[in-house]
């Protein structure tokens, strides 16, 4: 089901701090009005990446592959609490230790995100809500690489995979 154009976001400032309140049409109408996501990665123990492909009913990038889990960040809840009411909803995934990653910027055409990344490991079987997410699958990060820049992830995903994801895995190899 679409998202609802009158579901409240809180508005934030570039530290997270919040500064107000906007509707969700206020939010993706191209005023770029800055408001908190989270995004979690999901490895399994193979080291292979879970990505959801995105409904085609979603207001923003239907039918694209992208992270694991993704949402925004309700008014008056944490970002935590985001992240494992996101991770419940779109997969059913509980019990997991997120590890926070970093915060940053993103910003499309049509609005301005203060993003919240994080990742964990398990080996969870994910149970796709097939209102919130079409399918998904482990991916290894060689079949990423190879897509990478052809359509087939998000724009969003595809930065977040080069600037904060890789860097992140490069830097705890041995």
């Amino acid at each position: 089901m679409p998202g609802n154009p009158q579901e409240l976001f809180p508005l934030v400032d570039e530290s997270g701090a919040v500064v107000g309140s906007a509707t969700r049409q206020e939010c993706h109408n191209g005023s770029k009005l800055l408001h908190p996501v989270v995004h979690l990665h999901l490895f399994n123990m193979r080291g292979e990446l879970y990505l959801q492909k995105r409904a085609m009913h979603k207001d923003i990038q239907p039918g694209k592959w992208d992270t694991a889990v993704g949402g925004h960040v309700d008014y008056g809840e944490s970002v935590e609490a985001a992240l494992r009411r996101e991770a419940r909803e779109e997969l059913g995934l509980t019990g997991f230790e997120p590890q926070f990653v970093q915060r940053y910027i993103f910003e499309s055409a049509i609005e301005k995100e203060l993003i919240h990344t994080f990742l964990t490991r398990c080996d969870a079987t994910p149970v796709p809500d097939r209102d919130e997410v079409e399918c998904g699958r482990f991916w290894s990060l060689a079949e990423i690489d190879a897509a990478l820049g052809k359509g087939i992830f998000t724009p969003n995903f595809e930065n977040e995979y080069r600037t904060v994801l890789l860097p992140r895995l490069h830097a705890a190899e041995p």
